[in-house]
């Protein structure tokens, strides 16, 4: 199985507004304020969809935990976990960068930690529900099948 291009813009979008939201709560919970909630998180809209993009594809290279009915639940928590260790340390430096707080960045990160792995799991598992945007990449052809068959033989 491999996915789309479109397939995954499509989920990177759809992440996206899941992650923001997640995002500005956790940031206007820990910080106290809306407005630096909104910065951070209208930030790493633009950042974690090109990161989250570009771990679709490099993932799409790897066919382990596919299977023709879709991925299995180990391939979907263990791309969750890589997705989030990438997540994670951009939430904890753009925090960083708007508040100048070490201690803030990092508890925002922390608790994205939680939250986002189980998010990012059950975002996975509904997008395996629908087979749009996918397909079955056949192995390539044997030399041998290439080879045209005899079927005239010029006689003298």
């Amino acid at each position: 199985m491999k996915d789309s291009s479109v397939r995954s813009i499509t989920k990177a979008v759809s992440w996206r507004v899941i992650g923001t939201i997640d995002t500005i709560v956790l940031s206007a919970i820990i910080s106290g304020h809306l407005v630096l909630a909104i910065s951070i998180g209208f930030t790493e809209l633009l950042t974690k969809t090109i990161l989250y993009y570009l771990h679709e594809r490099i993932w799409n290279q790897f066919t382990w935990g596919r299977t023709v009915a879709g991925p299995t639940h180990f391939r979907s928590l263990t791309k969750s976990i890589s997705w989030r260790t990438i997540g994670t340390l951009d939430t904890i430096a753009l925090a960083y960068f708007y508040t100048g707080q070490f201690n803030t960045a990092v508890s925002i990160g922390g608790l994205e930690l939680f939250t986002k792995i189980a998010l990012y799991y059950l975002h996975e598992r509904i997008w395996a529900r629908f087979k749009w945007g996918r397909s079955t990449v056949a192995d390539k052809p044997s030399v041998d099948s290439q080879l045209l068959p005899i079927t005239d033989i010029h006689k003298p």
